[in-house]
Protein backbone atom coordinates (compact mmCIF):
# COMPACT_ATOMS: atom_id res chain seq x y z
CA UNK A 1 0.00 0.00 0.00
CA UNK A 2 1.24 3.79 -1.22
CA UNK A 3 2.08 5.49 1.89
CA UNK A 4 1.14 9.28 1.52
CA UNK A 5 2.53 11.64 4.46
CA UNK A 6 1.12 15.07 3.87
CA UNK A 7 -1.34 16.65 0.58
CA UNK A 8 -0.16 19.63 -1.27
CA UNK A 9 -3.10 21.81 -2.17
CA UNK A 10 -3.45 23.81 -5.87
CA UNK A 11 -2.71 27.04 -3.16
CA UNK A 12 0.51 25.33 -1.90
CA UNK A 13 -0.91 24.44 1.88
CA UNK A 14 0.55 21.21 2.94
CA UNK A 15 -1.46 19.18 5.08
CA UNK A 16 0.12 16.23 6.65
CA UNK A 17 3.22 14.99 8.68
CA UNK A 18 5.82 17.95 9.50
CA UNK A 19 3.72 20.64 8.69
CA UNK A 20 1.09 22.47 11.01
CA UNK A 21 -2.24 20.96 11.73
CA UNK A 22 -4.90 21.95 9.63
CA UNK A 23 -7.36 24.04 11.96
CA UNK A 24 -10.77 24.33 9.93
CA UNK A 25 -14.00 26.31 11.17
CA UNK A 26 -17.22 24.49 10.31
CA UNK A 27 -19.47 27.08 8.94
CA UNK A 28 -22.21 24.14 8.25
CA UNK A 29 -25.54 25.67 8.04
CA UNK A 30 -24.98 27.78 10.91
CA UNK A 31 -25.04 30.52 9.17
CA UNK A 32 -29.21 30.22 9.22
CA UNK A 33 -29.53 30.68 5.38
CA UNK A 34 -27.93 34.17 5.75
CA UNK A 35 -24.99 35.56 2.84
CA UNK A 36 -24.24 37.97 5.54
CA UNK A 37 -23.80 35.84 8.81
CA UNK A 38 -21.81 33.38 6.33
CA UNK A 39 -20.06 36.80 5.46
CA UNK A 40 -19.07 37.81 9.06
CA UNK A 41 -18.00 34.15 10.58
CA UNK A 42 -15.63 34.53 7.91
CA UNK A 43 -14.04 37.10 9.57
CA UNK A 44 -14.38 35.92 12.80
CA UNK A 45 -12.76 32.42 11.50
CA UNK A 46 -10.02 34.27 10.12
CA UNK A 47 -9.47 36.08 12.59
CA UNK A 48 -9.63 33.32 15.33
CA UNK A 49 -6.35 31.59 13.22
CA UNK A 50 -7.73 29.23 11.21
CA UNK A 51 -6.59 27.92 7.88
CA UNK A 52 -9.61 26.96 6.55
CA UNK A 53 -13.22 26.89 6.22
CA UNK A 54 -16.11 24.33 5.37
CA UNK A 55 -19.66 24.66 3.99
CA UNK A 56 -22.28 22.24 3.22
CA UNK A 57 -24.27 22.12 0.35
CA UNK A 58 -27.48 20.22 -0.08
CA UNK A 59 -30.12 20.01 -3.15
CA UNK A 60 -33.36 18.79 -0.78
CA UNK A 61 -35.14 17.18 -4.03
CA UNK A 62 -31.97 14.95 -4.34
CA UNK A 63 -31.28 14.64 -1.10
CA UNK A 64 -34.60 13.54 0.27
CA UNK A 65 -37.68 11.59 -0.56
CA UNK A 66 -41.39 12.59 -1.50
CA UNK A 67 -41.92 11.79 1.55
CA UNK A 68 -39.33 12.95 3.62
CA UNK A 69 -39.47 16.73 2.56
CA UNK A 70 -42.89 16.57 3.29
CA UNK A 71 -42.35 15.47 6.72
CA UNK A 72 -43.54 17.67 9.40
CA UNK A 73 -40.64 19.56 11.02
CA UNK A 74 -41.82 21.85 13.85
CA UNK A 75 -40.29 22.66 17.36
CA UNK A 76 -38.16 25.03 18.55
CA UNK A 77 -35.26 24.76 15.61
CA UNK A 78 -37.47 24.30 12.88
CA UNK A 79 -36.80 26.94 9.96
CA UNK A 80 -39.87 25.51 7.81
CA UNK A 81 -43.23 23.63 8.79
CA UNK A 82 -41.59 20.70 6.89
CA UNK A 83 -38.30 19.25 6.48
CA UNK A 84 -37.75 19.51 2.94
CA UNK A 85 -38.65 23.63 3.46
CA UNK A 86 -36.65 23.47 6.64
CA UNK A 87 -33.62 22.32 5.04
CA UNK A 88 -34.82 24.74 2.06
CA UNK A 89 -34.28 27.45 4.32
CA UNK A 90 -30.55 27.21 5.70
CA UNK A 91 -29.43 26.79 2.10
CA UNK A 92 -27.03 29.72 0.39
CA UNK A 93 -27.08 29.62 -3.56
CA UNK A 94 -24.18 28.41 -5.41
CA UNK A 95 -23.64 31.94 -6.69
CA UNK A 96 -23.37 32.80 -2.93
CA UNK A 97 -20.89 30.35 -2.32
CA UNK A 98 -19.05 31.67 -4.81
CA UNK A 99 -18.95 35.18 -3.22
CA UNK A 100 -18.09 33.21 -0.13
CA UNK A 101 -15.25 31.22 -1.55
CA UNK A 102 -13.61 34.05 -3.13
CA UNK A 103 -14.26 36.06 0.22
CA UNK A 104 -12.36 33.18 2.20
CA UNK A 105 -9.22 33.37 0.06
CA UNK A 106 -9.15 36.97 0.07
CA UNK A 107 -9.16 36.24 3.73
CA UNK A 108 -5.98 33.75 3.26
CA UNK A 109 -8.40 30.79 3.84
CA UNK A 110 -9.12 27.50 2.36
CA UNK A 111 -12.41 27.32 1.13
CA UNK A 112 -14.03 23.79 0.98
CA UNK A 113 -17.56 22.09 1.04
CA UNK A 114 -19.39 18.33 1.20
CA UNK A 115 -21.70 18.22 -0.95
CA UNK A 116 -24.47 16.09 0.37
CA UNK A 117 -25.87 14.89 -3.01
CA UNK A 118 -25.07 14.58 -6.80
CA UNK A 119 -26.23 18.29 -8.15
CA UNK A 120 -24.67 19.63 -5.08
CA UNK A 121 -20.90 18.25 -6.02
CA UNK A 122 -21.46 19.55 -9.36
CA UNK A 123 -22.19 23.08 -8.26
CA UNK A 124 -19.54 22.54 -5.90
CA UNK A 125 -17.37 21.57 -8.43
CA UNK A 126 -17.89 24.38 -10.69
CA UNK A 127 -16.52 26.95 -8.40
CA UNK A 128 -13.10 25.02 -9.26
CA UNK A 129 -12.58 24.11 -5.18
CA UNK A 130 -9.28 23.09 -4.45
CA UNK A 131 -10.40 20.55 -1.53
CA UNK A 132 -13.46 18.36 -1.33
CA UNK A 133 -14.79 17.02 1.73
CA UNK A 134 -17.08 13.69 2.31
CA UNK A 135 -19.42 13.50 5.01
CA UNK A 136 -19.75 11.09 7.34
CA UNK A 137 -22.97 10.61 6.53
CA UNK A 138 -22.16 10.16 2.65
CA UNK A 139 -18.90 7.78 3.40
CA UNK A 140 -20.97 4.48 2.56
CA UNK A 141 -22.81 6.61 -1.02
CA UNK A 142 -20.65 4.32 -2.93
CA UNK A 143 -21.83 6.00 -6.53
CA UNK A 144 -21.04 9.50 -4.92
CA UNK A 145 -18.07 8.67 -3.13
CA UNK A 146 -17.34 7.52 -7.04
CA UNK A 147 -17.94 10.50 -7.92
CA UNK A 148 -16.05 12.70 -5.67
CA UNK A 149 -13.20 10.44 -6.68
CA UNK A 150 -13.32 11.19 -10.35
CA UNK A 151 -13.22 14.61 -9.72
CA UNK A 152 -9.46 13.88 -8.58
CA UNK A 153 -9.01 16.62 -6.32
CA UNK A 154 -7.89 16.52 -3.06
CA UNK A 155 -10.68 14.49 -0.22
CA UNK A 156 -11.00 15.02 3.12
CA UNK A 157 -12.94 11.64 4.27
CA UNK A 158 -14.24 11.77 7.80
CA UNK A 159 -15.23 8.63 9.52
CA UNK A 160 -18.46 9.28 12.01
CA UNK A 161 -20.99 6.45 12.63
CA UNK A 162 -18.32 3.76 10.23
CA UNK A 163 -16.72 0.86 10.91
CA UNK A 164 -13.62 -0.68 9.42
CA UNK A 165 -15.39 -2.20 6.83
CA UNK A 166 -17.64 0.64 5.69
CA UNK A 167 -14.33 2.87 5.54
CA UNK A 168 -12.49 0.06 3.53
CA UNK A 169 -14.95 0.84 0.84
CA UNK A 170 -14.96 4.31 0.97
CA UNK A 171 -10.84 4.38 0.54
CA UNK A 172 -10.73 1.32 -2.69
CA UNK A 173 -13.35 3.82 -4.16
CA UNK A 174 -11.02 6.91 -4.13
CA UNK A 175 -7.98 5.20 -3.89
CA UNK A 176 -8.97 3.77 -6.92
CA UNK A 177 -8.63 7.27 -9.24
CA UNK A 178 -5.60 9.22 -6.31
CA UNK A 179 -4.28 8.95 -3.56
CA UNK A 180 -4.53 12.50 -2.19
CA UNK A 181 -6.76 11.30 1.11
CA UNK A 182 -6.85 12.56 4.72
CA UNK A 183 -8.91 10.78 6.76
CA UNK A 184 -10.79 12.41 9.98
CA UNK A 185 -11.36 10.10 12.91
CA UNK A 186 -15.02 11.23 14.35
CA UNK A 187 -17.90 10.22 16.07
CA UNK A 188 -21.09 11.52 14.76
CA UNK A 189 -22.63 12.31 18.42
CA UNK A 190 -23.48 16.08 19.02
CA UNK A 191 -22.45 17.00 21.31
CA UNK A 192 -19.68 13.57 21.95
CA UNK A 193 -19.10 12.80 25.39
CA UNK A 194 -15.72 12.62 26.16
CA UNK A 195 -15.41 9.05 26.78
CA UNK A 196 -16.28 8.17 23.72
CA UNK A 197 -14.03 10.20 21.40
CA UNK A 198 -11.17 7.37 21.56
CA UNK A 199 -8.46 9.94 20.00
CA UNK A 200 -6.15 6.37 19.67
CA UNK A 201 -8.28 5.69 17.16
CA UNK A 202 -6.47 8.01 14.94
CA UNK A 203 -3.47 5.50 15.09
CA UNK A 204 -5.28 2.93 13.67
CA UNK A 205 -6.56 5.18 11.55
CA UNK A 206 -2.85 6.27 9.67
CA UNK A 207 -1.50 2.56 10.38
CA UNK A 208 -4.25 0.68 8.33
CA UNK A 209 -4.79 3.11 5.25
CA UNK A 210 -1.17 5.19 5.45
CA UNK A 211 -3.02 8.37 4.65
CA UNK A 212 -2.40 11.43 6.53
CA UNK A 213 -5.12 11.67 10.05
CA UNK A 214 -6.94 14.09 11.34
CA UNK A 215 -10.26 14.52 13.82
CA UNK A 216 -13.21 16.45 13.76
CA UNK A 217 -14.43 17.24 17.35
CA UNK A 218 -18.27 17.21 17.95
CA UNK A 219 -17.51 17.26 21.89
CA UNK A 220 -18.21 20.51 24.01
CA UNK A 221 -15.11 21.99 24.79
CA UNK A 222 -11.79 22.13 23.45
CA UNK A 223 -9.57 19.99 25.37
CA UNK A 224 -10.25 16.85 23.00
CA UNK A 225 -9.39 18.98 19.65
CA UNK A 226 -6.23 20.51 21.50
CA UNK A 227 -5.34 16.61 22.88
CA UNK A 228 -5.55 15.31 18.94
CA UNK A 229 -3.14 17.69 17.76
CA UNK A 230 -0.77 16.68 20.80
CA UNK A 231 -1.21 13.07 19.41
CA UNK A 232 -0.58 14.20 15.16
CA UNK A 233 -3.83 14.93 14.44
CA UNK A 234 -2.91 17.19 10.82
CA UNK A 235 -6.20 17.97 10.79
CA UNK A 236 -8.58 19.48 13.66
CA UNK A 237 -12.10 20.51 12.60
CA UNK A 238 -14.37 22.66 14.78
CA UNK A 239 -18.46 23.16 14.21
CA UNK A 240 -17.96 27.28 14.25
CA UNK A 241 -20.95 29.24 15.54
CA UNK A 242 -21.42 33.11 16.19
CA UNK A 243 -23.71 32.27 19.40
CA UNK A 244 -24.36 29.35 20.70
CA UNK A 245 -28.14 30.01 21.39
CA UNK A 246 -28.83 30.49 17.90
CA UNK A 247 -32.02 28.70 16.62
CA UNK A 248 -30.93 25.40 14.95
CA UNK A 249 -29.15 22.03 16.78
CA UNK A 250 -25.84 22.37 15.66
CA UNK A 251 -24.99 25.51 17.37
CA UNK A 252 -24.63 24.21 20.98
CA UNK A 253 -22.43 21.83 19.84
CA UNK A 254 -19.92 24.59 17.83
CA UNK A 255 -17.47 26.65 19.37
CA UNK A 256 -17.98 30.82 19.14
CA UNK A 257 -15.16 32.86 18.36
CA UNK A 258 -13.06 33.56 21.53
CA UNK A 259 -12.62 29.02 21.78
CA UNK A 260 -12.30 28.25 18.41
CA UNK A 261 -9.39 31.60 18.64
CA UNK A 262 -8.23 30.13 22.25
CA UNK A 263 -7.96 26.71 21.07
CA UNK A 264 -5.94 27.58 17.44
CA UNK A 265 -3.70 29.26 20.39
CA UNK A 266 -3.39 26.04 22.57
CA UNK A 267 -2.71 23.75 19.64
CA UNK A 268 0.01 26.21 18.10
CA UNK A 269 1.50 25.89 21.46
CA UNK A 270 1.10 22.04 21.49
CA UNK A 271 2.60 21.76 18.30
CA UNK A 272 5.97 24.09 19.59
CA UNK A 273 5.77 21.90 22.80
CA UNK A 274 6.62 18.52 21.07
CA UNK A 275 9.13 19.70 18.63
CA UNK A 276 11.76 18.47 21.41
CA UNK A 277 12.24 14.84 21.22
CA UNK A 278 15.03 14.13 23.72
CA UNK A 279 15.73 14.88 27.62
CA UNK A 280 17.54 18.21 27.08
CA UNK A 281 18.75 20.42 30.03
CA UNK A 282 18.51 24.09 28.66
CA UNK A 283 20.43 27.27 29.14
CA UNK A 284 17.31 29.15 31.27
CA UNK A 285 17.54 25.63 33.43
CA UNK A 286 20.99 25.68 33.94
CA UNK A 287 20.60 29.30 35.49
CA UNK A 288 17.65 28.37 37.34
CA UNK A 289 19.50 25.00 39.30
CA UNK A 290 22.25 27.46 39.66
CA UNK A 291 20.13 29.35 41.86
CA UNK A 292 17.39 26.68 43.42
CA UNK A 293 19.73 23.40 43.49
CA UNK A 294 22.23 23.09 46.46
CA UNK A 295 26.03 22.07 47.15
CA UNK A 296 27.35 20.66 49.57
CA UNK A 297 29.06 22.78 52.33
CA UNK A 298 30.68 22.76 55.90
CA UNK A 299 28.82 22.04 58.26
CA UNK A 300 31.17 23.12 60.63
CA UNK A 301 35.02 24.81 61.07
CA UNK A 302 37.50 21.99 60.52
CA UNK A 303 41.46 21.93 60.31
CA UNK A 304 43.63 20.83 57.11
CA UNK A 305 44.13 17.27 56.97
CA UNK A 306 40.64 16.25 58.66
CA UNK A 307 39.01 13.23 56.95
CA UNK A 308 35.62 14.04 55.95
CA UNK A 309 32.48 12.49 57.67
CA UNK A 310 28.37 12.89 56.98
CA UNK A 311 28.38 15.00 60.38
CA UNK A 312 30.93 17.30 58.63
CA UNK A 313 29.09 18.06 55.62
CA UNK A 314 25.34 19.20 54.91
CA UNK A 315 23.89 20.60 51.55
CA UNK A 316 22.59 24.75 51.14
CA UNK A 317 21.42 26.94 48.41
CA UNK A 318 22.90 28.74 45.99
CA UNK A 319 24.84 26.05 44.21
CA UNK A 320 28.56 27.49 44.33
CA UNK A 321 30.26 24.39 45.21
CA UNK A 322 30.47 20.77 44.78
CA UNK A 323 26.75 19.34 43.79
CA UNK A 324 26.00 17.00 46.05
CA UNK A 325 24.76 14.48 43.25
CA UNK A 326 29.40 13.82 44.63
CA UNK A 327 27.81 13.36 47.97
CA UNK A 328 29.59 9.91 48.48
CA UNK A 329 32.99 11.46 46.22
CA UNK A 330 33.43 13.94 49.06
CA UNK A 331 32.87 11.36 51.78
CA UNK A 332 36.25 9.83 53.32
CA UNK A 333 38.30 12.94 51.39
CA UNK A 334 40.93 14.76 53.45
CA UNK A 335 41.13 18.81 53.59
CA UNK A 336 43.87 20.70 51.90
CA UNK A 337 43.50 23.53 54.08
CA UNK A 338 41.28 24.60 57.09
CA UNK A 339 37.73 25.32 56.14
CA UNK A 340 34.72 27.34 57.94
CA UNK A 341 31.18 26.46 58.88
CA UNK A 342 28.83 27.22 55.58
CA UNK A 343 31.67 27.29 53.25
CA UNK A 344 31.06 25.53 49.81
CA UNK A 345 33.20 22.83 49.55
CA UNK A 346 35.41 22.66 46.30
CA UNK A 347 37.35 20.14 44.53
CA UNK A 348 40.95 22.21 45.20
CA UNK A 349 39.73 22.07 48.78
CA UNK A 350 39.87 18.20 49.09
CA UNK A 351 42.53 15.22 48.59
CA UNK A 352 40.08 12.56 47.47
CA UNK A 353 40.86 8.79 47.90
CA UNK A 354 41.97 6.71 44.76
CA UNK A 355 38.27 6.03 43.96
CA UNK A 356 36.67 9.07 44.50
CA UNK A 357 39.30 10.57 42.15
CA UNK A 358 38.21 8.52 39.23
CA UNK A 359 34.42 9.96 39.93
CA UNK A 360 35.49 13.07 40.39
CA UNK A 361 37.83 13.49 37.22
CA UNK A 362 34.74 12.38 34.99
CA UNK A 363 32.46 15.04 36.68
Amino acid sequence: MKQIQSVTLRSGVTIGKGHPCFVVAEIGNNHQGEFDIAKRMLDEAAAAGVQGVKFQKRDSEALLTRQGRAAPYTGPNSFGPTYGEHRNALELSIDQMARLKEYSESLGLVFFASAWDDPSLAQILELDVELLKISSAELVNVPLVRKYAKADIPVILSTGMSGLDDIDVAMAEIRAFHDNIILLHCNSTYPCPEEHIGLPVMDALRERYGVPVGYSGHEKGIGPSVGAAALGACVVERHFTLDKTLKGTDHQASLEPAELAAMVTMIREVEKAVQVKGKVVFPDEQAAAKKLRKCIVFSRDLPAGHVLTEADLTTRCPRVGISPVHWDEVLGAALNRPVKHEEPAQWDTLRLTQSACAGAASS
